[in-house]
């Protein structure tokens, strides 16, 4: 109810507006129409006019409950899984484009923005982008959606959603070192069904290094995967097992032989590979 008793949610605005004008209050005149709010003081504009206008931008919510308000930081377009990237380690802008390989550098300078003035991230000066504590207690929500879409999501539609450029800096992250051989070693996987520009990928194991290249690094090679995206993907994400699809054929391992025992115990997998699923694939 407004101080005159009528409900603004059906008087007409422009009625309203004069009886503001014969009161000469000025304090508190807006109109709702198309979502833009005009707050004014003794006759001007407030100054927090332009961020009450973004707060209530026709994208937005409009409402005061904490899930809408957080939902209107984390939850824009590609936001959690730019999070994803950060809570995974990446800090720098490049290694976030690795990560997400089908946003723009526009777009992920946009949302980086964003977070930056949320205060869920600060950039340093020499081009970090670090989680603040804000950042860091978004952590445990971002891994709950993944382990509910491991266990809703069909795994059918998941493997629709081939990237191998993703899934081998997914891979590269979860590398375990400690298990290979204490010298400079050389993983090549080759997926023969895509285009000579995709289908390459090496892996540059070097004490507790783990380097990503998508072009011959010059390294001999000591072990040569070669798989099927899908058959690859599958094992990643837990949907299958690597000793399944060697035993199938999907996937052949051919080289270093004690690589080849021990690559169940360095070839890492999704943070939600053991979620058990509760939907038929």
């Amino acid at each position: 109810m407004s101080d005159w008793g009528l409900s603004l949610s059906y008087y007409d605005c422009s009625q309203f507006l004069e009886r503001v004008h014969h009161q000469r209050d000025y304090r508190y005149t807006f109109c709702t129409i198309g979502h833009h709010v005009a707050v004014l003081l003794n006759g001007r504009r407030h100054p927090r006019e332009r961020k009450l206008r973004n707060q209530i931008e026709p994208g937005g919510y409009g409402q005061f409950c904490p899930v809408a308000m957080a939902a209107e930081i984390v939850c824009s377009k590609w936001t959690p899984l730019l999070l994803r990237e950060l809570l995974s380690g990446s800090t720098r802008f490049n290694d976030l484009r690795r990560g997400l390989p089908r946003m723009s550098p526009t777009l992920l300078s946009k949302r980086l923005q964003e977070l930056e003035e949320a205060g869920v991230i600060a950039a340093s000066p020499i081009g970090e982008y670090r989680l603040t504590s804000a950042g860091e207690d978004l952590r445990n929500v971002i891994m709950s959606l993944g382990v509910w879409g491991q266990r809703w999501i069909e795994s059918s539609l998941t493997l629709k959603n081939l990237d191998p450029s993703l899934l081998m800096w997914d891979m590269r992250r979860n590398i375990a070192p400690v298990s290979v051989p204490a010298r400079r070693c050389t993983v090549q996987f080759l997926y023969p069904e895509l285009s000579s520009g995709r289908s390459k990928w090496w892996l540059v194991i070097d004490g507790r290094e783990v380097d990503l290249c998508s072009v011959d690094p010059g390294f001999e090679v000591d072990l040569y995967v070669t798989s099927q995206l899908r058959s690859m993907t599958a094992v990643w994400m837990g949907h299958s097992t690597l000793k399944a699809e060697i035993d199938s054929g999907n996937i052949v391992l051919t080289g270093d032989k004690a690589m080849t025992r021990s690559i169940h115990g360095w070839l890492g997998l999704s943070p939600f590979a053991k979620e058990k699923r509760r939907i038929a694939s």
